[in-house]
């Protein structure tokens, strides 16, 4: 097996970003992209969880790179629950999804 030597070449970066893409798209349809603060929160945890894999990749020690996972990991269940919020009030009732 090979050493990763970027980040853009871990699989949970890769699919964090197109998740990352996917909020994007999805909170800039209909009356949600009006919803300034829960979009913009949302955006924000998805940018959080590429971003602490990518910082966690780069430190120097190992455990380190295991705690910026792991905040990777919290911001997934933050952003689920703002999802939840959106789904609650009908927002994403209105998206189109590809």
């Amino acid at each position: 097996m090979s050493k990763v030597e970027r980040f853009e070449d871990l699989i949970a970066w890769q699919k964090a970003r197109i998740l990352t893409k996917d909020i994007y798209q999805v909170t800039q349809q209909g009356s949600f992209a009006r919803d300034f603060g829960l979009s913009g929160q949302i955006q924000r945890a998805a940018v959080s969880i590429m971003s602490n894999i990518a910082e966690g990749f780069k430190r120097s020690y190992l455990g380190e790179f295991h705690q910026f996972l792991s905040i990777a990991k919290s911001s997934c269940a933050e952003l689920r629950s703002q999802l939840y919020v959106a789904l609650n009030v009908g927002y994403l009732d209105q998206v189109k999804f590809n």
